[in-house]
């Protein structure tokens, strides 16, 4: 079953004289299980199809079904539920709360989605404990060094347990070392059935990934399966 599925979609920006297509008739089909990397440069296209498969923008023409789920005629809080429910996002800056620990910080989702205060708690811990910051539950974000932020992001991201993971430039906060090791923790997540789509414009990057997208002025211009760079640990992430 296609967790994604795109169909003719574009998005222009402006009006009258003024419009600017950003995306134009783009069709992409992602399967569940996957594990895609979106290449491109800048202006290529690729944040406003990122915003396109994560929800949080409408293509001005085509369809959009994600994990079977027709979207263009949904309204702003029904998109807002679906996007709660089915996505989880992984960010570059890890947007984590300063104010609260690490494990609070991975209950917000959870909160969002009504569960109660005991059970929330619970799953955000063994979240965390699955993604080795199990001695770092009571740390805010600057006690924690980048790598460990970004896995409480991670965390925080497989808390609801989407249905796909969307991941903005996961590493480019990090130093290459960590930067190696998110990926690694995320092509371990892909082993163990998690869809995910990686948004980069750096094709070393890129080349981690299963199967590797490139756009280019709002159009796609490449689609390959690839075999990637490095393979995952083998340590298990229990989710």
């Amino acid at each position: 079953m296609n967790m994604i599925e795109l169909n003719n979609i574009s998005k222009v920006y402006g009006r009258g004289s003024a419009l600017v297509p950003i995306l134009q008739e783009v069709s992409l089909s992602i399967e569940a299980g996957e594990f895609v990397a979106i290449v491109g440069p800048s202006g290529s296209g690729k944040s406003t199809m990122m915003n396109m498969i994560g929800l949080l923008d409408t293509p001005t023409e085509g369809t959009y079904l994600l994990d079977g789920v027709a979207t263009e005629k949904l309204s702003d809080s029904q998109l807002a539920r679906l996007r709660n429910e089915k996505i989880g996002f992984i960010f570059q800056q890890f947007n984590l709360l300063p104010r609260l620990s690490a494990v609070e910080n991975v209950e917000l989702p959870l909160i969002y989605a009504g569960m109660g205060k005991r059970d929330r708690r619970e799953r955000a811990a063994h979240v965390l404990e699955s993604l080795g910051m199990g001695e770092r539950l009571g740390h805010r974000p600057s006690q924690l060094s980048g790598g460990q932020q970004q896995r409480v992001a991670i965390a925080r991201a497989l808390a609801v347990a989407p249905s796909l993971l969307l991941a903005d430039e996961p590493t480019g906060a990090l130093d290459s070392r960590t930067g190696i090791e998110v990926l690694e923790l995320i092509m371990e997540l892909n082993e163990q059935g998690n869809t995910i789509v990686l948004i980069t414009h750096d094709l070393h990057i890129a080349e981690h990934a299963k199967r590797i997208v490139s756009i280019r002025d709002g159009r796609i211009a490449g689609d390959k399966p690839h075999t990637p760079r490095i393979a995952p640990s083998g340590q298990e992430v229990l989710v």
